[in-house]
């Protein structure tokens, strides 16, 4: 591996350990790419990525840590996740910076919510539920409960950590992604609200993970040393793919690239690691932050974004996109 590059940039001003980062693009009628981060002080910071400094500051969750920031298909809306038991709906459009609904949610816990869409003014909401093994859908923006996922009897994964709403282009059918307390991942069928499958991945709670659905290959990290990928066969059977060791224990956080080349993970070991996604080869290992690295994000266009206990963000301009 070459010498790692330094940050294209490295935005400050959060004043506060970064738990939650988003890209979006065009939003608020600006053509630009605008960077979210959501802060352990409960502030979300819209940043220029062209002027690099904080064009807003959004207040909704009383102090209390935002873990998750989701930008919504139709228009300028963003979903804002906060321990404080809320999710906020703001409206950016035309530099508006309002909270015009909010979700209460029944768990605190440090799992973030994932969204499928439904079509331009309807999505799918996925959640932690009222009892502590239990994963809410809701449909929005009407609120409407579609089911309880409830882990059957015999099974106890524990709280859900982590979750992923998807669906293949060929089917309409939902499905979920969820990993669990115990270090398993399972499948739910949405429509059936069952289990599909379920497999242990890890020792320790799975802390992150992403899919790719156009290869169905999955990976995920957590408090151990090392990366599990998994891939869903034909029958929609969970299969264990091999794990990758890592240097230092504990994965905050996974994410693959848009384009599927590229995998980063956010490190407890102050690093980002970035890996070829196909083949698993480590590229680069990204030594800036002088703390956890809580939160990584890639844009469309391949910047990545890390996050990290010690209140800054860098971002990197790595093996950009054809």
């Amino acid at each position: 591996m070459a010498a790692p590059p330094d940050p294209q940039f490295v935005l400050r001003g959060t004043q506060s350990a970064v738990h939650a980062l988003h890209f979006c693009g065009g939003a608020q009628g600006r053509e630009h790419q605008l960077l979210l981060s959501g802060s352990l002080s409960g502030l979300v910071h819209i940043w220029s990525l062209q002027t690099r400094r904080a064009i807003a500051t959004l207040d909704g969750h009383g102090g209390q840590c935002v873990i998750w920031l989701q930008t919504l298909p139709q228009g300028p809306q963003l979903l804002s996740q906060g321990r404080d038991l809320k999710l906020c709906l703001w409206d950016l459009a035309e530099g508006r910076n309002a909270v015009v609904d909010s979700v209460g949610l029944e768990s605190v816990g440090f799992c973030r919510g994932s969204v499928l869409a439904r079509g331009q003014q309807r999505w799918m909401l996925a959640v932690p539920g009222r009892g502590s093994d239990e994963i809410q859908i809701l449909e929005m923006p009407s609120k409407t409960s579609v089911c309880t996922l409830k882990p059957e009897a015999d099974a106890k994964p524990g709280m859900p950590m982590c979750l992923e709403l998807w669906q293949t282009d060929s089917s309409a059918r939902p499905h979920l992604l969820a990993g669990y307390e115990d270090g398993s991942v399972a499948l739910w069928d949405v429509s059936e609200r069952k289990a599909c499958s379920r497999i242990a991945c890890h020792t320790e709670p799975v802390m992150g993970l992403d899919f790719d659905s156009q290869k169905a290959r999955g990976v995920s990290g957590s408090a151990e040393k090392a990366l599990a990928v998994w891939s869903l066969d034909e029958q929609q059977a969970l299969q264990a793919r091999g794990t990758h060791q890592l240097t230092n224990p504990g994965v905050s956080d996974v994410k693959i690239r848009p384009d599927r080349k590229l995998l980063a993970t956010a490190g407890w070991d102050h690093r980002v690691r970035v890996f070829h996604w196909r083949t698993m080869k480590p590229l680069a290992v990204l030594a800036f932050h002088s703390a956890a690295v809580h939160c990584v994000a890639f844009a469309a266009d391949g910047l990545l974004a890390a996050g990290s206990k010690d209140h800054r963000i860098s971002v990197w301009s790595l093996y950009p996109p054809p």
